[in-house]
């Protein structure tokens, strides 16, 4: 039975998983759902995610939200070392899958939904909330940058589940403005990963056609 991901072909957490997806050889099939168009709000689809949230990976009888979840399965169906080659390994990446979380992504989250869902809504950004994200990406940024000043990737020598998860925000800072030039550790790695990983250069593209196609659509420039 083939696994099937629900998702917006504009969401940086989708391309986590189409991403690891490809790396991994899992073959999935993609179900479109256009979060623009509240179809993640459908009576249908919130039997699948309650909080009207993508993506969505079905495989059979196996219903998973949240993206790191979702490659946390593949990776283990796959049997791959995308979560390690060791139980130590694994719970690295593990520990930074977990601080990507609760100190990373949110906040680049939270400035797309007021500098372009907002835009898009036809309401200002609200500062105070644009300014508090900036600071908390700013303290989590400077852990990474101090993390990746000796290393290619976040946990060991290669890439790992833990580099998809904290570069999926990179996915939408040329729209959101989030400060991550500042870190010159943290450009470069999200370099090497545009260079190195064909996947993740493949999906970028994927990302920019879909959410500048909006915003066009809305009248609004990239």
């Amino acid at each position: 039975m083939t696994i099937k991901i629900h998702g917006d072909p504009g969401s940086g957490s989708l391309r986590r998983v189409t991403t690891a997806a490809r790396l991994m050889s899992v073959g999935i099939e993609r179900v479109n759902v256009d979060l623009f168009k509240g179809e993640s709000h459908t009576p249908e689809f919130l039997t699948l995610n309650p909080h009207g949230l993508t993506p969505v990976m079905v495989d059979g009888d196996v219903v998973l939200y949240e993206a790191s979840a979702i490659n946390l399965y593949l990776a283990e169906k796959a049997g791959s070392d995308l979560l390690g080659r060791t139980p130590r390994e694994r719970y690295e990446i593990l520990q930074w899958m977990f601080w990507s979380g609760e100190q990373w992504r949110v906040f680049s989250t939270l400035t797309f939904d007021e500098r372009i869902v907002k835009r898009l809504l036809g309401k200002p950004e609200d500062t105070g909330v644009v300014a508090l994200a900036a600071r908390k990406i700013r303290e989590a940024a400077a852990v990474l940058d101090a993390r990746l000043a000796d290393r290619p990737f976040v946990v060991g020598d290669r890439l790992t589940l833990a580099d998809l998860d904290i570069a999926a925000p990179f996915s939408q800072s040329e729209r959101t403005r989030v400060p991550f030039g500042e870190f010159p550790n943290l450009v470069a790695w999200q370099r090497r990963l545009l260079d190195t990983v064909p996947a993740w250069a493949e999906t970028r593209k994927e990302v920019d056609d879909r959410i500048e196609g909006v915003l066009v659509a809305a009248g609004i420039s990239p």
